[in-house]
């Protein structure tokens, strides 16, 4: 799977080069007209520029990249192996390891081979292409994480309806529409970097090329693409998590109508595993952008970013493993340590 990701991403690239090719390559100059040369390069400045730092940090950030795939992995198998996981809720969450996997690996590898071979240089072209997948994955997260609420409200709120509402069909039609909707977003904001002039200064003070950073290193004017970017933040980011306070507000409402305690708990452990997800993601992420429209530090902003990029993909499979029976049951199918022979028992009394 992840060499079908790693050769997605260079088909992209490979187009997007040709794409790029096409236009005048007049975004890229000095600010002297009279001395106008071509640039194609950027310089991802990352963390520190200490070289005793480098090995520590190339250490940390493998390990934590290792453990985010290996687990969301373990997660999709689990759940792909086991047939009492073929429900609504586990489905999206096989698609959110998915979008996990693949929003780490589109700025962490480059970072790790920039670390490892003492070279802070990225392409133009790359570049790009990493700000479209990077959009791409992060706002395909917070979709997900808004259906998953919607799945969670119906199953408490609606319980006698749930499997006619949140039906196979509906299912695939909210991913459907998540994935178009996070492609045309994505596209929109990485041609609106196409028509931008770049100047001398050409170090981005991350460890990737984020979308703002790039707005701020831009001589033209910029004025279309933050509107862009903003109404575009406050639509695919701001509307989903609306929507996300709106459907746990009627679950809360709904478990305290609820009078037995052990009635309680159990409604609630059914959604705990996803409101924690949400806490941690929009909770770090608000705090990244509040933190580094204050200290206005680029280096301190790159630092809080490794919280939703990094770290809360790498935390999310042991949020669901560890909070959840059926999760923690299949996964020990998974590696034997449970028989594994009921399913085909069961197969075999359907055709008895």
């Amino acid at each position: 799977m992840l060499y079908a990701v790693f050769l997605m991403f260079r088909i992209f690239n490979t187009n997007l080069c040709f794409f790029i090719s096409l236009f005048p390559r007049s975004h890229l100059h000095h600010m002297e007209p009279s001395n106008e040369t071509q640039i194609s390069k950027f310089l991802l400045l990352g963390f520190s520029e200490e070289p005793g730092l480098q090995p520590l940090i190339f250490g940390l950030f493998l390990s934590m990249y290792l453990i985010t795939v290996f687990g969301n992995l373990l997660i999709i198998l689990a759940i792909s192996t086991d047939p009492n996981l073929y429900t609504p809720m586990y489905f999206f969450l096989a698609n959110l390891s998915f979008v996990d996997i693949c929003f780490t690996s589109t700025t962490v590898p480059k970072m790790l081979v920039n670390i490892r071979t003492q070279s802070k240089v990225i392409t133009y072209e790359d570049c790009i292409t990493q700000i479209y997948f990077f959009i791409l994955f992060a706002v395909m997260d917070v979709f997900l994480l808004s259906v998953m609420a919607y799945d969670r409200f119906v199953a408490i709120c609606h319980p006698l309806h749930y499997t006619i509402i949140v039906n196979p069909r509906l299912c695939g039609l909210l991913v459907l529409v998540s994935w178009v909707m996070c492609v045309l977003n994505s596209l929109l904001q990485s041609l609106m970097m196409l028509r931008l002039s770049f100047c001398t200064h050409l170090h981005i003070p991350h460890f990737f090329c984020e979308l703002n950073q790039m707005l701020q290193l831009a001589c033209s004017d910029t004025f279309l693409n933050n509107v862009v970017m903003y109404l575009a933040a406050v639509l695919l980011a701001g509307g989903p998590f609306i929507g996300i306070l709106y459907s746990y507000s009627k679950i809360v409402s709904s478990i305290r109508g609820i009078s037995s305690a052990q009635g309680k708990c159990k409604a609630f452990s059914t959604c705990a595993s996803h409101l924690s997800v949400v806490s941690l993601f929009y909770c770090t992420m608000l705090g990244v952008y509040l933190s580094s429209a204050a200290t206005h530090s680029s280096r301190s902003s790159a630092t809080a970013s490794v919280m939703y990029t990094v770290v809360t993909p790498m935390l999310n499979p042991f949020i669901y493993s560890l909070r959840n029976k059926d999760m923690k049951r299949a996964l020990k199918a998974f590696f034997g340590k449970e028989t594994l022979t009921w399913p085909i028992v069961i197969r075999l009394k359907k055709c008895l």
